[in-house]
Protein backbone atom coordinates (compact mmCIF):
# COMPACT_ATOMS: atom_id res chain seq x y z
CA UNK A 1 0.00 0.00 0.00
CA UNK A 2 1.43 3.39 -0.80
CA UNK A 3 1.93 5.49 1.91
CA UNK A 4 -0.67 8.35 2.69
CA UNK A 5 2.60 10.45 3.73
CA UNK A 6 4.41 11.08 0.78
CA UNK A 7 5.18 10.72 -2.74
CA UNK A 8 8.95 9.97 -3.52
CA UNK A 9 10.02 9.59 -7.45
CA UNK A 10 13.94 9.46 -7.81
CA UNK A 11 15.67 11.14 -9.73
CA UNK A 12 15.88 13.44 -12.30
CA UNK A 13 19.32 14.91 -13.02
CA UNK A 14 20.16 17.92 -10.78
CA UNK A 15 20.47 20.77 -13.93
CA UNK A 16 23.14 23.41 -12.39
CA UNK A 17 24.61 26.28 -14.44
CA UNK A 18 24.25 29.02 -16.55
CA UNK A 19 22.89 28.97 -20.14
CA UNK A 20 19.94 31.06 -19.00
CA UNK A 21 16.60 30.17 -20.37
CA UNK A 22 17.88 26.74 -21.97
CA UNK A 23 18.54 25.71 -17.86
CA UNK A 24 15.12 26.84 -16.86
CA UNK A 25 13.35 24.97 -19.70
CA UNK A 26 15.26 21.95 -19.32
CA UNK A 27 14.64 21.96 -15.84
CA UNK A 28 11.00 22.08 -16.02
CA UNK A 29 10.51 19.62 -18.89
CA UNK A 30 13.26 17.35 -16.78
CA UNK A 31 10.58 17.54 -14.22
CA UNK A 32 7.42 16.94 -15.53
CA UNK A 33 8.66 14.06 -17.15
CA UNK A 34 9.57 12.68 -13.37
CA UNK A 35 6.09 13.93 -12.45
CA UNK A 36 4.07 12.16 -15.71
CA UNK A 37 6.17 9.07 -15.47
CA UNK A 38 5.65 8.85 -11.66
CA UNK A 39 2.00 9.33 -12.29
CA UNK A 40 1.75 6.70 -15.38
CA UNK A 41 3.27 3.90 -13.04
CA UNK A 42 1.42 4.59 -9.92
CA UNK A 43 -2.15 4.68 -11.80
CA UNK A 44 -2.40 0.70 -12.46
CA UNK A 45 -0.46 -0.56 -9.02
CA UNK A 46 -3.62 0.37 -6.81
CA UNK A 47 -1.99 2.26 -4.47
CA UNK A 48 0.80 0.05 -3.49
CA UNK A 49 4.45 1.31 -2.88
CA UNK A 50 6.79 2.73 -5.79
CA UNK A 51 10.14 3.66 -6.66
CA UNK A 52 11.50 4.93 -9.58
CA UNK A 53 14.28 6.90 -11.46
CA UNK A 54 13.39 9.02 -14.20
CA UNK A 55 17.31 9.72 -14.75
CA UNK A 56 17.73 5.95 -15.46
CA UNK A 57 14.68 6.01 -17.64
CA UNK A 58 15.19 8.80 -20.25
CA UNK A 59 19.37 8.32 -20.57
CA UNK A 60 18.71 4.93 -22.89
CA UNK A 61 15.97 7.11 -24.64
CA UNK A 62 18.78 9.43 -25.19
CA UNK A 63 21.29 6.88 -26.48
CA UNK A 64 18.62 5.82 -28.52
CA UNK A 65 17.97 8.71 -30.15
CA UNK A 66 21.36 8.77 -31.38
CA UNK A 67 20.67 5.42 -33.28
CA UNK A 68 16.63 6.55 -34.51
CA UNK A 69 15.84 8.00 -37.17
CA UNK A 70 12.49 9.44 -38.93
CA UNK A 71 9.55 8.59 -37.13
CA UNK A 72 10.65 7.06 -34.45
CA UNK A 73 13.32 9.34 -33.99
CA UNK A 74 10.63 12.22 -33.83
CA UNK A 75 8.40 9.97 -31.41
CA UNK A 76 11.22 9.98 -29.03
CA UNK A 77 12.17 13.81 -29.37
CA UNK A 78 8.37 14.28 -28.19
CA UNK A 79 7.98 12.10 -25.31
CA UNK A 80 11.15 13.65 -23.92
CA UNK A 81 10.32 17.11 -24.57
CA UNK A 82 14.00 17.76 -26.26
CA UNK A 83 16.78 15.67 -28.86
CA UNK A 84 19.78 15.00 -28.04
CA UNK A 85 20.46 16.21 -31.85
CA UNK A 86 20.24 19.99 -30.57
CA UNK A 87 23.37 21.16 -29.84
CA UNK A 88 22.73 23.50 -27.41
CA UNK A 89 20.96 20.42 -25.54
CA UNK A 90 23.64 18.04 -26.20
CA UNK A 91 26.21 20.20 -25.08
CA UNK A 92 24.35 21.24 -21.95
CA UNK A 93 22.67 17.91 -20.89
CA UNK A 94 26.43 16.42 -21.32
CA UNK A 95 27.87 18.96 -19.33
CA UNK A 96 25.33 18.52 -16.72
CA UNK A 97 26.17 14.48 -16.81
CA UNK A 98 30.01 14.87 -16.69
CA UNK A 99 29.74 16.31 -12.91
CA UNK A 100 28.17 12.43 -12.49
CA UNK A 101 29.58 10.32 -10.40
CA UNK A 102 29.68 13.16 -8.05
CA UNK A 103 30.39 12.50 -4.09
CA UNK A 104 30.53 15.12 -1.50
CA UNK A 105 30.57 15.44 2.41
CA UNK A 106 29.26 11.57 2.74
CA UNK A 107 26.62 11.76 -0.74
CA UNK A 108 27.24 9.64 -3.65
CA UNK A 109 25.19 9.99 -6.69
CA UNK A 110 25.83 7.86 -10.12
CA UNK A 111 24.19 7.50 -13.37
CA UNK A 112 25.31 4.95 -15.89
CA UNK A 113 24.59 3.07 -18.73
CA UNK A 114 26.05 -0.18 -20.69
CA UNK A 115 24.86 -1.15 -24.24
CA UNK A 116 25.32 -4.93 -24.53
CA UNK A 117 26.09 -5.93 -27.77
CA UNK A 118 25.79 -10.04 -29.36
CA UNK A 119 29.09 -10.82 -30.93
CA UNK A 120 29.19 -10.09 -34.51
CA UNK A 121 26.52 -7.65 -34.49
CA UNK A 122 27.44 -4.88 -36.98
CA UNK A 123 26.99 -1.34 -35.56
CA UNK A 124 28.54 2.16 -36.07
CA UNK A 125 31.46 3.48 -35.16
CA UNK A 126 29.62 7.13 -34.99
CA UNK A 127 27.15 5.53 -32.71
CA UNK A 128 29.55 3.62 -30.13
CA UNK A 129 31.23 7.01 -29.87
CA UNK A 130 28.45 9.29 -29.11
CA UNK A 131 27.27 6.25 -26.56
CA UNK A 132 30.50 5.98 -24.97
CA UNK A 133 31.07 9.50 -24.61
CA UNK A 134 27.32 9.91 -23.16
CA UNK A 135 26.71 10.20 -19.11
CA UNK A 136 28.87 7.45 -18.00
CA UNK A 137 27.96 5.40 -20.57
CA UNK A 138 29.95 2.08 -22.48
CA UNK A 139 29.68 -0.96 -25.10
CA UNK A 140 30.26 -3.84 -23.94
CA UNK A 141 30.40 -7.57 -25.97
CA UNK A 142 28.10 -10.26 -24.66
CA UNK A 143 26.34 -13.49 -25.11
CA UNK A 144 22.77 -12.58 -25.64
CA UNK A 145 21.48 -15.44 -27.12
CA UNK A 146 22.34 -16.94 -23.54
CA UNK A 147 20.02 -15.16 -21.20
CA UNK A 148 21.18 -16.87 -17.78
CA UNK A 149 24.88 -15.79 -18.94
CA UNK A 150 23.89 -12.41 -19.68
CA UNK A 151 21.87 -11.75 -16.47
CA UNK A 152 24.96 -12.31 -14.96
CA UNK A 153 27.26 -10.43 -16.61
CA UNK A 154 24.40 -7.63 -16.57
CA UNK A 155 24.00 -8.07 -12.69
CA UNK A 156 27.54 -8.24 -11.54
CA UNK A 157 28.45 -4.56 -13.32
CA UNK A 158 24.78 -3.51 -11.85
CA UNK A 159 26.27 -4.23 -8.70
CA UNK A 160 29.26 -2.37 -9.56
CA UNK A 161 27.15 0.37 -9.79
CA UNK A 162 25.06 0.06 -7.34
CA UNK A 163 25.37 -0.35 -3.46
CA UNK A 164 23.54 -3.21 -1.86
CA UNK A 165 22.21 -4.81 -5.25
CA UNK A 166 22.62 -8.88 -5.15
CA UNK A 167 24.46 -10.70 -8.98
CA UNK A 168 21.86 -12.58 -10.32
CA UNK A 169 19.07 -9.61 -10.22
CA UNK A 170 15.35 -9.99 -11.39
CA UNK A 171 15.58 -6.88 -13.99
CA UNK A 172 16.95 -8.91 -16.63
CA UNK A 173 15.24 -11.70 -15.86
CA UNK A 174 11.73 -9.98 -16.92
CA UNK A 175 13.00 -8.64 -20.04
CA UNK A 176 11.37 -11.07 -22.00
CA UNK A 177 12.53 -11.72 -25.58
CA UNK A 178 16.07 -11.66 -24.34
CA UNK A 179 17.10 -15.08 -26.15
CA UNK A 180 16.42 -12.86 -29.38
CA UNK A 181 18.16 -9.76 -28.42
CA UNK A 182 21.00 -8.58 -30.34
CA UNK A 183 21.44 -5.24 -28.08
CA UNK A 184 20.61 -4.70 -24.61
CA UNK A 185 20.58 -1.34 -22.76
CA UNK A 186 20.71 -1.60 -18.90
CA UNK A 187 21.23 1.58 -16.99
CA UNK A 188 21.27 2.08 -13.29
CA UNK A 189 21.11 5.07 -10.85
CA UNK A 190 22.59 4.78 -7.22
CA UNK A 191 21.94 7.30 -4.70
CA UNK A 192 23.64 6.89 -1.02
CA UNK A 193 23.97 9.14 2.13
CA UNK A 194 22.63 9.59 5.30
CA UNK A 195 20.33 12.08 6.56
CA UNK A 196 22.19 15.84 7.36
CA UNK A 197 20.46 15.58 11.08
CA UNK A 198 20.57 12.08 11.77
CA UNK A 199 17.40 10.13 13.58
CA UNK A 200 18.17 8.26 17.05
CA UNK A 201 17.13 4.61 17.55
CA UNK A 202 16.11 5.81 20.80
CA UNK A 203 13.77 7.97 19.64
CA UNK A 204 12.07 5.30 17.59
CA UNK A 205 8.60 3.50 18.42
CA UNK A 206 5.79 2.03 16.73
CA UNK A 207 2.76 4.60 16.08
CA UNK A 208 -0.11 4.63 14.00
CA UNK A 209 0.11 5.20 10.15
CA UNK A 210 -2.34 5.43 7.44
CA UNK A 211 -1.79 4.00 4.04
CA UNK A 212 -3.39 4.98 0.53
CA UNK A 213 -6.49 3.05 1.37
CA UNK A 214 -6.85 4.52 5.10
CA UNK A 215 -6.15 1.33 6.40
CA UNK A 216 -4.16 2.39 10.07
CA UNK A 217 -1.24 0.15 10.87
CA UNK A 218 0.95 0.35 13.68
CA UNK A 219 4.65 0.19 12.35
CA UNK A 220 8.27 1.65 13.34
CA UNK A 221 8.33 5.80 12.81
CA UNK A 222 11.73 7.38 13.26
CA UNK A 223 11.82 10.57 15.48
CA UNK A 224 13.45 14.36 15.32
CA UNK A 225 12.99 17.64 16.67
CA UNK A 226 15.09 19.62 13.24
CA UNK A 227 15.49 22.65 11.69
CA UNK A 228 13.79 22.07 8.02
CA UNK A 229 12.31 23.90 5.57
CA UNK A 230 8.62 23.88 5.88
CA UNK A 231 5.47 25.26 4.24
CA UNK A 232 1.49 24.89 3.91
CA UNK A 233 0.15 25.87 0.24
CA UNK A 234 -2.65 24.18 -1.78
CA UNK A 235 -3.05 22.20 -4.95
CA UNK A 236 -4.33 23.52 -8.23
CA UNK A 237 -7.71 21.81 -6.82
CA UNK A 238 -7.53 24.02 -3.47
CA UNK A 239 -6.25 20.96 -1.70
CA UNK A 240 -5.02 22.58 1.51
CA UNK A 241 -1.15 20.56 1.57
CA UNK A 242 1.93 20.27 3.63
CA UNK A 243 5.45 20.52 1.94
CA UNK A 244 8.52 19.54 3.94
CA UNK A 245 12.68 19.23 2.77
CA UNK A 246 14.23 16.42 4.83
CA UNK A 247 18.17 16.95 3.26
CA UNK A 248 20.64 14.73 2.98
CA UNK A 249 24.51 15.48 4.27
CA UNK A 250 25.97 18.17 2.27
CA UNK A 251 22.30 19.25 0.89
CA UNK A 252 23.00 18.74 -2.53
CA UNK A 253 19.73 16.33 -2.48
CA UNK A 254 16.36 16.53 -0.17
CA UNK A 255 13.75 14.70 0.25
CA UNK A 256 10.18 16.60 -0.77
CA UNK A 257 7.43 15.16 1.49
CA UNK A 258 4.04 15.85 0.27
CA UNK A 259 1.71 15.90 3.10
CA UNK A 260 -2.59 16.58 2.89
CA UNK A 261 -3.11 19.07 5.63
CA UNK A 262 -6.42 17.55 6.15
CA UNK A 263 -6.04 13.88 7.07
CA UNK A 264 -9.28 12.72 5.15
CA UNK A 265 -8.05 14.01 1.92
CA UNK A 266 -6.65 10.97 0.31
CA UNK A 267 -2.71 11.15 -1.36
CA UNK A 268 -4.59 10.33 -4.83
CA UNK A 269 -6.48 13.62 -4.94
CA UNK A 270 -3.09 15.47 -4.86
CA UNK A 271 -0.85 13.44 -7.04
CA UNK A 272 -2.88 14.35 -10.18
CA UNK A 273 -2.48 18.19 -9.22
CA UNK A 274 1.10 18.17 -9.40
CA UNK A 275 3.16 19.56 -12.07
CA UNK A 276 6.88 20.79 -12.46
CA UNK A 277 5.37 24.77 -11.60
CA UNK A 278 3.65 23.89 -8.79
CA UNK A 279 7.01 21.95 -7.23
CA UNK A 280 9.07 25.32 -8.41
CA UNK A 281 6.86 27.74 -6.80
CA UNK A 282 6.52 25.11 -3.47
CA UNK A 283 10.19 24.75 -3.29
CA UNK A 284 11.25 28.33 -3.74
CA UNK A 285 8.70 29.49 -1.01
CA UNK A 286 9.45 26.99 1.89
CA UNK A 287 10.27 28.84 4.69
CA UNK A 288 12.97 27.38 8.05
CA UNK A 289 11.01 25.98 10.56
CA UNK A 290 11.94 23.77 13.67
CA UNK A 291 9.52 21.02 13.98
CA UNK A 292 8.90 17.96 14.86
CA UNK A 293 9.56 15.04 12.35
CA UNK A 294 8.46 11.54 12.13
CA UNK A 295 9.27 9.14 9.14
CA UNK A 296 8.25 5.87 9.03
CA UNK A 297 11.30 2.99 8.18
CA UNK A 298 10.16 1.47 5.10
CA UNK A 299 11.88 -0.87 2.26
CA UNK A 300 10.54 0.03 -1.46
CA UNK A 301 11.14 -2.96 -4.12
CA UNK A 302 9.15 -3.24 -7.67
CA UNK A 303 9.22 -4.35 -11.09
CA UNK A 304 7.30 -3.39 -13.84
CA UNK A 305 7.64 -3.13 -17.89
CA UNK A 306 7.80 0.49 -19.10
CA UNK A 307 6.09 -0.34 -22.51
CA UNK A 308 2.34 0.90 -22.02
CA UNK A 309 3.38 3.50 -20.80
CA UNK A 310 5.79 4.82 -23.45
CA UNK A 311 2.72 3.82 -26.10
CA UNK A 312 0.42 6.14 -24.02
CA UNK A 313 3.44 8.81 -24.80
CA UNK A 314 3.06 7.92 -28.42
CA UNK A 315 6.35 6.13 -28.37
CA UNK A 316 4.80 3.00 -31.02
CA UNK A 317 7.32 2.76 -33.49
CA UNK A 318 9.95 1.09 -31.17
CA UNK A 319 7.90 -2.04 -30.50
CA UNK A 320 6.73 -2.46 -34.08
CA UNK A 321 8.94 -4.46 -36.35
CA UNK A 322 7.70 -2.75 -39.82
CA UNK A 323 8.42 0.59 -38.48
CA UNK A 324 11.08 1.08 -36.02
CA UNK A 325 13.83 2.97 -37.65
CA UNK A 326 17.08 2.59 -35.35
CA UNK A 327 19.22 2.40 -38.12
CA UNK A 328 22.02 5.09 -36.90
CA UNK A 329 22.66 2.19 -34.52
CA UNK A 330 24.35 0.28 -37.35
CA UNK A 331 25.26 1.87 -40.27
CA UNK A 332 23.27 0.83 -42.84
CA UNK A 333 20.03 -0.88 -44.04
CA UNK A 334 19.34 -3.41 -41.44
CA UNK A 335 17.50 -1.86 -38.24
CA UNK A 336 16.65 -3.18 -34.38
CA UNK A 337 13.01 -3.32 -33.20
CA UNK A 338 12.38 -2.87 -29.06
CA UNK A 339 11.28 -5.94 -27.26
CA UNK A 340 10.86 -3.88 -24.42
CA UNK A 341 12.03 -1.67 -21.35
CA UNK A 342 11.52 -3.04 -17.94
CA UNK A 343 12.46 -1.43 -14.45
CA UNK A 344 13.21 -2.19 -11.48
CA UNK A 345 14.43 -0.45 -8.19
CA UNK A 346 14.82 -1.09 -5.06
CA UNK A 347 14.79 2.04 -2.13
CA UNK A 348 15.74 1.35 1.45
CA UNK A 349 15.86 4.01 4.46
CA UNK A 350 16.46 2.37 7.49
CA UNK A 351 17.09 3.63 10.89
CA UNK A 352 20.32 2.02 11.38
CA UNK A 353 21.74 3.10 7.84
CA UNK A 354 20.51 6.46 8.93
CA UNK A 355 22.37 7.29 11.96
CA UNK A 356 25.04 5.39 12.23
CA UNK A 357 28.61 6.43 11.38
CA UNK A 358 29.36 3.50 9.81
CA UNK A 359 29.49 2.67 5.89
CA UNK A 360 25.74 2.56 5.63
CA UNK A 361 24.28 4.55 4.49
CA UNK A 362 20.59 5.05 2.96
CA UNK A 363 20.47 3.48 -0.45
CA UNK A 364 18.76 3.79 -3.20
CA UNK A 365 19.04 1.47 -5.91
CA UNK A 366 17.35 1.24 -9.38
CA UNK A 367 18.47 -0.74 -12.56
CA UNK A 368 16.63 -0.52 -16.08
CA UNK A 369 17.03 -3.22 -18.95
CA UNK A 370 16.27 -2.57 -22.59
CA UNK A 371 16.49 -5.18 -25.25
CA UNK A 372 16.72 -4.99 -29.07
CA UNK A 373 16.78 -7.49 -31.57
CA UNK A 374 17.35 -7.74 -36.15
CA UNK A 375 13.98 -6.85 -38.00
Amino acid sequence: MRPALFTLFLLHPCLHGGHGDLHEDLTLLKTELALRLYQDAAAPRNGSNIVISPAGVSLPLEILQFGAQGNTGRQLAQALGYTVHDQRVNEFLHAVYATLPSSSRGTKMELACTLYVQAGTPLSPCFVEQVSQWANSSVEPAHLSEPDRTSLQASEWASRKITGDEPGGPVWEHGGGAALAQLALVSTMSFQSTWRQRFSSADTQLLPFTGAQGLVLQVPMMYQMAEVNYGQFQDSAGHPVRVLELPYLGSTVSLLLVLPRDKDTPLSLIEPQLTASILHVWTSSLRRARMDVFLPRFRIQNHFNLKSILNSWGVTDLFDPLKANLKGISGNTSSFKLFGIVLGGRLSAWLEACFSLSHSPCVCSLSHCLALSNK
